[in-house]
């Protein structure tokens, strides 16, 4: 693949390819940081960064132009859950579960998220505005139940207002 990939862009899969500007910057990552320790963690995670996910064509590529087996890249993407083999949306939605949100209403929010926008955990919207994770625990229990989007924290969530707080992020 390494030839192929020098003369034209690499496949997704999903229609879309990363262009030769972005492959050759993956390539400039994997050089910079051959021989070191964690570099395919390194080699992957700037990878996603830039393409947003990191789709099985391009960890095949990375493998290839890393020497290393494919199996050890897949596992490192599986095993790490910041890891994404599929895209994300622009705005990526997570809803607390821990014991206090939940308790407290975090799974009417998911149920809520489910009914207006079509979602369930670790889907993304056709549109690609929008990728829903729970997690177990984002630090304000005494805000519970919490979600956060993107970097935005929304303390004292309501299913009733998930309208209003996602207007505000279309």
């Amino acid at each position: 693949m390494k030839d192929a990939v020098k003369d034209k862009p690499v496949g997704t899969g999903s229609g879309e390819v990363v262009d030769r500007k972005t492959w050759r910057q993956i390539k400039e990552i994997i050089e910079s940081t051959r021989g070191q320790a964690g570099a395919p963690i390194r080699v992957l995670q700037r990878a996603q960064g830039l393409i947003g996910y990191l789709p099985p064509e391009v960890l095949a590529a990375i493998a290839k132009e890393m020497k290393i087996p494919p199996s050890e890249l897949y596992g490192i993407t599986s095993f790490y859950s910041f890891f994404s083999m599929v895209p994300k949306g622009k705005y990526i939605i997570q809803v607390c579960l821990g014991t206090s949100c939940y308790v407290k209403g975090g799974q009417k929010i998911i149920d809520t998220l489910g009914k207006d926008l079509g979602l369930e955990s670790g889907g993304t919207t056709e549109d690609r505005m929008f990728s829903l994770e729970t997690v177990r625990c984002i630090g304000c229990c005494g805000l519970s139940p919490v979600l956060a989007i993107n970097e935005d924290i929304h303390g004292r969530a309501k299913p009733s207002k998930m309208r209003e707080i996602l207007s505000s992020y279309q």
